[in-house]
């Protein structure tokens, strides 16, 4: 440990002992914010693996080793993003007894949005009669949850707010290329939503990492759509409208940088890996998630994992994944949940929440 990471250790002790400084507060909320209640929405329509073995070339098996994956959830012909999203927020609300009406700002994590403008978060909004309540979307790709919650919650803390909600959602099967089987295999769609409110001193997010690396935003994206290459019949025909992705590349970049924030964000909040209660990382690739937990020495009943259901999700993974492990009772009162996720940009992030 060098000088510079001495002195930011013992920041982070005067933090928690009230001594507070500009620095030893980065990544962290100037008051106490938390998720007061969550609601998912899955797509009842179940894609397979044995169902993929019929429309390109691909087994049951190469998926399943290689991904970890055996099914995803594909939207219905009319369900839209911002339908999910509106399913999703709706249990949320109903959970909490929180009317709509009541909302200060609506935040949706996505790269699906309904269209390029209003935003989705808007459409929500409307349906929701959340009429007081301003909206936008935010597209960091599958980091873009934890990019939300943070945004939302630093709102609250500040005192601009006093609920927000918060919604990954995507329906990735209208930007997937389902002749590509080297990425046809792993998206599917859904929906979460996280109410935040504020909460009793040391408990909600106690601390959180976000960052970018432009240098690798070829890794992946979606070329066509956008004032740099407008959609024409060419790039249609082109397939330049699907995401594209390379895989060991992003693979590579995942599991260092999942390892990475996860000890930054545990540090900043004073606490150590032994501390996690549960592991909720982004939803991606089981290869990726199990890398990841034995470089952080995370036994398997301590992470969270539901890929092998829904495939990767993007915005929506985690909480999806949050959501589940509260209404199974794997995530109570107390305990200790690290939330990390990598994405476009290429981004990352990772959040201490203390449920």
């Amino acid at each position: 440990m060098n000088e510079e990471e001495k002195m930011d250790r013992i920041l982070q002790k005067g933090l928690l002992q009230g001594s507070v400084t500009k620095e030893s507060r980065r990544g962290m909320l100037a008051a106490p914010v938390g998720i007061h209640s969550l609601g998912a929405y899955l797509p009842s329509r179940v894609l397979t693996n044995f169902d993929l073995e019929k429309m390109v070339d691909t087994s049951d098996e190469w998926i399943r080793t290689r991904t970890g994956i055996s099914s995803r959830r594909i939207a219905a012909a009319e369900e839209a993003t911002s339908d999910l999203c509106i399913k999703a927020a709706r249990q949320a609300l109903e959970r909490a007894s929180w009317p709509a009406e009541k909302l200060d700002l609506i935040i949706v994590a996505t790269v699906t949005p309904d269209m390029c403008f209003p935003s989705t978060a808007s459409l929500v909004q409307g349906t929701l009669g959340a009429e007081r309540a301003s909206a936008f979307d935010l597209m960091v790709g599958c980091t873009g949850f934890i990019y939300g919650l943070v945004m939302g919650a630093s709102g609250i803390a500040a005192g601009a707010f006093e609920s927000v909600l918060v919604i990954g959602a995507e329906c990735l099967s209208r930007i997937t290329n389902w002749e590509d089987r080297s990425t046809c295999v792993l998206f599917g769609d859904g929906a979460a939503a996280t109410l935040l409110r504020p909460t009793e001193e040391g408990r909600g997010l106690l601390s959180f990492v976000l960052g970018n690396d432009a240098g690798g935003a070829d890794k992946l994206k979606i070329n066509a759509g956008g004032s740099r290459m407008p959609a024409t019949e060419e790039t249609v025909r082109a397939g330049e409208h699907f995401l594209k992705m390379e895989g060991n590349e992003v693979f590579k970049f995942a599991v260092r940088i999942m390892e990475e924030a996860s000890l930054q964000a545990l540090e900043r909040a004073g606490l150590d890996i032994s501390d996690v209660t549960l592991l909720v990382p982004h939803q991606a690739n089981v290869r990726i998630m199990d890398a990841a937990a034995k470089r952080l020495n995370l036994p398997p009943e301590r992470i969270i994992s539901n890929v092998d259901r829904y495939g990767n999700t993007s915005a929506a993974s985690i909480p999806i994944a949050l959501d589940e492990a509260v209404q199974s009772g794997r995530l109570k009162k107390g305990d200790i949940a690290l939330c990390v996720s990598f994405g476009a940009g290429l981004s990352w992030a990772a959040a201490v929440l203390r449920w």
